[in-house]
């Protein structure tokens, strides 16, 4: 492994643990030469997914953007880092176990939507709406009307 520091090939495992749910192994390694440090991730390689847009373009499966997404989607409401974290490794999960070689920004669409909706109820609303690609006022109260409800029910199962 070349060092991003000095550049030199002269580096060694220094610690080595299970991450991401046991789905990768961080490393923590030590350049000889310079005595950097730095870390490193090690994952299964997946066969890769396209991405089958709404005009039927096809590119391939980007991780970043479903993070970016959820991300916007909750600015500044209560959600920590490893929880947009987490939601994203169970999607990513669910994609590569379908073991299909394509899917459809609709179906990864509405993956994320259930993980936004377990997360935060405006953040889901958020996401829902540019998403969902609202035209009028209608729809998007139509969508809160939703959620209000969701949530009243998930208040009179939690006092049970």
């Amino acid at each position: 492994m070349k060092c991003p520091y000095c550049g030199k090939e002269d580096t060694r495992v220094i610690d080595s643990r299970p991450a991401d749910n046991d789905t990768s192994i961080r490393r923590r390694r030590v350049c000889d030469s310079c005595a950097k440090r730095f870390t490193t991730y090690e994952k299964i390689e997946t066969i890769p997914v396209v991405v089958v847009k709404k005009d039927n373009n096809r590119e391939p499966y980007d991780r970043s953007k479903i993070e970016g997404g959820i991300l916007r989607a909750c600015h500044k409401r209560p959600v920590s880092i490893n929880q947009i974290k987490k939601a994203v490794d169970e999607i990513e999960t669910e994609i590569y176990s379908r073991e299909e070689k394509e899917i459809t920004t609709k179906e990864i669409g509405e993956m994320v939507m259930k993980k936004v909706h377990d997360l935060d109820p405006v953040a889901y609303v958020r996401f829902a709406s540019v998403y969902r690609e609202f035209k009028d006022v209608e729809t998007f109260m139509d969508e809160l009307k939703k959620v209000m409800k969701s949530e009243e029910s998930d208040k009179a199962s939690r006092k049970q």
